[in-house]
């Protein structure tokens, strides 16, 4: 019987050559996916942990955020209701007052305003862009420098 079981191994035993070289190769790069897979698989899980926080971090700061926002939009009708009662007991209008603070609040959408635009100046890079200018302009000149140097020799 353990003739047999010898005979077997033997027989399911690869030739050397090629095919030995091939299993080998392929047990080796077996057992490095093994090894890394067990090297970084602590931290693959804590990535993957990490990233579903971020989502649901996601999620709330959205809630949150809207949450702010009603808030706030709240607390500026309030505010804007008794700096109108007390425009009203000041100037004993209530005519006046809504006038006068129908013109804090233009005045305050004019502000938005230009502080938007000057925003919106300063995200198109003008600064950035004068300097590519400049480059491309000495570089333009040094090139017909160079060209008028050879045409003179």
């Amino acid at each position: 019987m353990h003739d047999s079981v010898r005979d077997n191994e033997t027989a399911a035993a690869p030739e050397p050559g090629d095919e030995a070289d091939s299993s080998s190769l392929l047990n080796d790069l077996g057992r490095l996916g093994r090894a890394v897979r067990s090297l970084f698989g602590a931290q693959l899980s804590l990535l993957a942990a990490e990233l579903g926080l971020a989502r649901s971090a996601v999620t709330w700061l959205l809630a949150a955020g809207l949450a702010a926002t009603i808030a706030g939009v709240g607390l500026g009708l309030t505010l804007l209701g008794l700096i109108g009662l007390m425009l009203a007991k000041w100037l004993a209008s209530w005519i006046w007052a809504f006038v006068a603070l129908a013109v804090l609040e233009a005045l305050g959408l004019f502000g938005a305003i230009v502080l938007f635009r000057r925003c919106m100046h300063w995200m198109s890079l003008p600064g950035t862009r004068q300097e590519w200018h400049a480059i491309m302009r000495d570089t333009l000149h040094r090139a017909e420098q160079d060209i008028g140097t050879e045409k003179g020799e």
